[in-house]
């Protein structure tokens, strides 16, 4: 099929259901670029190319992305075909006995899941490095991450092996390895998608699931046909008023949007991404938007403590339920140095920290609710910095001061929507003069993503991205 990476997944849907190619082949197709390419890429960590086969044999359900091949993130969710590792030796022999919600509406609709992509050891760290599955390499430059948490996701589609995979996000999991990867990615609002049957939650409301794709409108109608609360859910997002996929071809009309140029953690952005910021400002304001500096302000050390005291607590506590399954203590050989370091930080904490964290949070999201009723979109970089290079983030960086220094630069924008909850999109709009993508970020108010959609959708248009691939050479 020799215009395989020209389609997006509606588009290679499209070609099964007219006939013109079949599900065997689609996957065969994604087998084959896997085998060529990961040695090199390390980006799918658990082939199920057998269990695809099995599934394609007894017949696809006719959804939207029908035939259609599709990774999940080897983090949390629970398929009953396959382990889990969680990016973890303390995990490396886990094996779920039921799947999770979003794994089951992944299949019906359409999409045949061929394998696990690279996730770092619990997904902390913005880099899919592990001491148990290796490195991910970044397609544009194999000496540079491919972000993270869901690199390997974000590798294989940049790649070419699938138009899109699943993904997630607790500070910035989708948007970063998009952003380095020259991808979309969208986090969705809190409560969008569903966790379980397992998980209620993701660190505190903090995490959520999605994608990472190179169209728009393979984003906008994979979210359609996952959106809604699961049986027993705490909370749920409020229902779009449309389908987000009708979305993306609707005028946003004239936004007022705000930009953001301070990091809310104090990293200090590199050029390029200032340099990135000012273009998607001038292509906004090209398109008749209303840009305006107008940046939300936080207390950031306060916010820092609190996201710190959430990520740490949960940790340690998914680290000792795994200690307790093995039926033995927790020991520090069990995980990556910084992921010991981490999950140490709990034991300081007291269950009033924790209740405090929350209110930080959540008064965060206030405030930032507050400063979104004048302007519809909060426009930042997505990074503070270009893609780095390997070894800098990974968990078993000698340097514990350089990795975590290296982290704050990463997320310095993205982790605030996850604390908020507010949808926040990656759109590959800039690269820089070493050819690395460096990806903008606009963020929308709480349940939102129609607005976000609908600017992304006419991004897509006014300044393609899509035929823009990184060289198989």
């Amino acid at each position: 099929m020799e215009d395989y990476e020209e389609l997006d997944g509606l588009g290679l849907a499209d070609r099964v259901k007219q006939g013109a190619v079949s599900a065997e082949a689609l996957l065969e197709i994604a087998i084959q670029r896997t085998e060529e390419q990961n040695p090199s890429l390390g980006a799918v960590n658990i082939p199920m190319f057998e269990q695809a086969r099995e599934a394609v044999a007894k017949g696809v359900p006719r959804g939207p992305f029908e035939g259609v091949p599709f990774l999940l993130k080897d983090l949390h969710l629970h398929t009953l075909d396959a382990p889990l590792t969680n990016g973890s030796a303390l995990y490396r022999d886990f094996q779920p006995s039921e799947e999770s919600e979003l794994v089951r509406l992944y299949r019906a609709s359409g999409l045949v899941v061929f394998g696990k992509s690279h996730s770092p050891e619990f997904g902390i760290t913005t880099s899919s490095e592990s001491a148990l599955h290796g490195q991910t390499k970044n397609p544009w430059s194999s000496a540079h991450s491919a972000g993270g948490s869901s690199g390997g996701a974000a590798a294989a589609v940049a790649a070419g092996i699938l138009p899109l995979a699943n993904a997630s996000d607790g500070g910035g999991s989708i948007r970063i390895p998009a952003s380095c990867c020259g991808l979309f990615g969208i986090k969705p609002t809190r409560g969008r998608t569903p966790m379980g049957p397992v998980t209620g939650e993701g660190w505190s409301g903090m995490s959520c699931v999605h994608a990472v794709t190179r169209s728009v409108r393979d984003s906008a109608a994979l979210l359609d046909a996952t959106s809604g609360p699961d049986l027993g859910a705490p909370y749920a997002a409020q229902p779009p008023v449309r389908p987000f996929l009708e979305e993306v071809a609707h005028s946003p009309g004239r936004l007022r949007i705000a930009l953001q140029r301070e990091t809310w953690n104090f990293s200090e952005p590199h050029a390029d991404c200032l340099t990135a910021l000012d273009e998607a400002a001038r292509i906004c304001r090209d398109l008749g938007h209303e840009v305006e500096e107008a940046p939300f302000v936080v207390d950031r050390g306060a916010f820092g403590q609190a996201t710190g005291t959430i990520i740490s607590s949960n940790t340690r506590a998914d680290m000792e339920h795994r200690a307790e399954q093995l039926g033995r203590p927790l020991r520090e050989d069990d995980v990556e140095p910084r992921t010991w370091g981490l999950s140490s930080l709990a034991a300081g904490f007291s269950a009033t920290d924790y209740v405090s964290a929350l209110a930080t949070i959540h008064e965060t999201g206030r405030g930032l609710a507050r400063h979104l009723q004048k302007y519809d979109v909060l426009l930042s970089p997505t990074m503070a910095t270009p893609p780095l290079p390997l070894g800098v983030l990974s968990l078993s960086n000698p340097d514990a001061e350089e990795q975590i220094t290296s982290v704050f630069s990463t997320v310095g924008y993205t982790q605030m929507m996850n604390a908020t909850g507010n949808p926040a999109m990656s759109v590959p709009l800039s690269w820089n003069a070493e050819g690395l993508p460096i990806g903008v970020q606009f963020a929308g108010r709480m349940g939102d993503e129609a607005t976000l959609f609908q600017l992304a959708g006419q991004l897509e248009k006014a300044h393609p991205w899509f035929g823009r691939l990184p060289s198989r050479s």
